[in-house]
């Protein structure tokens, strides 16, 4: 089966629409990056050096140092799927970061989306 063209999309392509989405709600770069820090367990150092080698999306999440064990906890719909279904482990993070990003720009507070409640 041929991979899905967003494995190997640049995650540095697609990162400043998930900055943009959050600003254009009122929310701030830093809190973006904080959930990418909190789902995958990259320093700001080491998130910033993965955006600086414009790594694609497969080789970010096979690389995080930690992903975190609450995001079983995500649940919803992204894209029409929800994300608990997805199958494919890749994908299935994909998609979990692009529905922390929606929670964010929906002003959901962030002890939430990050699952701390």
């Amino acid at each position: 089966m041929e991979k899905h063209r967003i494995y190997t999309t640049s995650f540095a392509s697609v990162y400043p629409h998930y900055v943009a989405k959050a600003e254009k709600k009122g929310r701030a770069k830093a809190e973006v990056d904080e959930i990418i820090r909190w789902l995958t367990g990259y320093s700001q150092k080491k998130l910033e050096t993965q955006l600086e080698k414009k790594t694609d999306f497969e080789t970010f999440f096979a690389e995080a140092p930690q992903l975190n064990p609450s995001r079983a906890l995500i649940k919803g719909v992204v894209c029409g799927v929800r994300v608990e279904d997805i199958e494919e482990p890749t994908m299935q993070e994909i998609r979990y970061l692009d529905k922390l990003v929606d929670e964010l720009a929906r002003g959901k507070a962030m002890e939430k989306i990050l699952r701390k409640e």
